[in-house]
């Protein structure tokens, strides 16, 4: 049966512009779901599968303990596999067809407050090594709204001074350009004409912006070690990652009265019912604002 997946993988790879870490999370589930139908069910063909059969493996997975949204990706993932086997002509029908993704309620992020991000970025000793590296990091975190691959990617050629702005790759390589704010522009400069030359001495060839002591692209990894270690300096309780920053930005950008279009744009979402999630977080703020202050409640 390893041999549909493969063929399927190498048409995801040649046609569609996915991450390598996506490649990878749809080769897991499928890999599992194989897995199961011939370890549990005893079925050697994928060409025998059943409605039936596919159901009883989303059984299996919620009896796991799984999360709802990995379900949810899991069934994703068989579905557009099955109808690959389907439209390649080895399965006359698709199992899949009917069956049925749930509906999950959508969780509203974690943030940090403006006093909380100030805290965080505050608590940066400017002493330390490589502080300045890691104050620029946070800033453009929060600043630009970007995902932490976006910003371990971010390439110096990426930084277009003359027009404040900063130009991204997004997921599926889809490019966005994002406002560098004064502040944000003043510490990635430091870092640049400070730390980033001392770190370059082995690796001068390195094109990224954000680097680690020996020269090397910073990891996502990393930078999430080094928000804990920053955090928790500030006596943050939260938990905290970089994507916390990330929907931080876009809940402060709504709460001082953007609007939402821009906020899609500047976080590269493509549908704009993404972006809106936000917007219940607004909402939760004035709520909050309400409770705490108004006389009557």
């Amino acid at each position: 049966m390893e041999h549909y997946i493969n063929q399927y993988m190498n048409k995801l790879k040649s046609e569609r512009r996915k991450s390598i870490n996506t490649l990878m999370s749809y080769k897991r589930d499928l890999n599992q779901y194989h897995d199961y139908l011939y370890d549990e069910l005893n079925i050697k063909s994928i060409l025998s599968v059943t409605l039936g059969h596919i159901r009883s493996y989303v059984r299996y997975l919620n009896d796991k303990g799984m999360s709802a949204n990995s379900i949810k990706r899991a069934i994703s993932s068989i579905r557009v596999y099955h109808s690959y086997i389907t439209e390649k002509g080895f399965m006359k029908d698709n199992p899949a067809n009917l069956l049925e993704i749930p509906k999950i309620p959508r969780k509203l992020p974690n943030i940090l407050t403006i006093q909380e991000i100030e805290s965080v970025l505050n608590s940066i000793p400017s002493k330390t090594p490589m502080a300045i590296r890691d104050l620029a990091i946070f800033e453009l975190l929060y600043s630009c709204g970007l995902r932490v691959t976006e910003l371990c990617d971010l390439k110096i050629s990426h930084i277009l001074w003359d027009s404040d702005m900063i130009r991204i790759l997004g997921k599926g390589g889809k490019e966005r350009f994002v406002p560098l704010g004064p502040i944000a522009k003043e510490n990635l400069t430091n870092y640049l004409n400070h730390d980033r030359p001392g770190l370059t001495k082995k690796k001068s060839k390195v094109s990224e912006v954000f680097l680690s002591r020996n020269g090397n692209k910073l990891t996502r990894m990393m930078i999430w070690i080094l928000l804990k270690k920053w955090t928790a300096n500030a006596n943050i309780k939260k938990e905290v990652s970089p994507h916390t920053l990330r929907h931080s930005f876009a809940t402060h950008l709504l709460e001082g009265g953007a609007d939402l279009r821009s906020v899609q744009e500047m976080l590269g979402h493509a549908d704009i019912t993404t972006t809106q999630i936000y917007t219940h977080l607004d909402k939760e703020h004035l709520k909050q604002v309400h409770r705490d202050f108004h006389p009557r409640f």
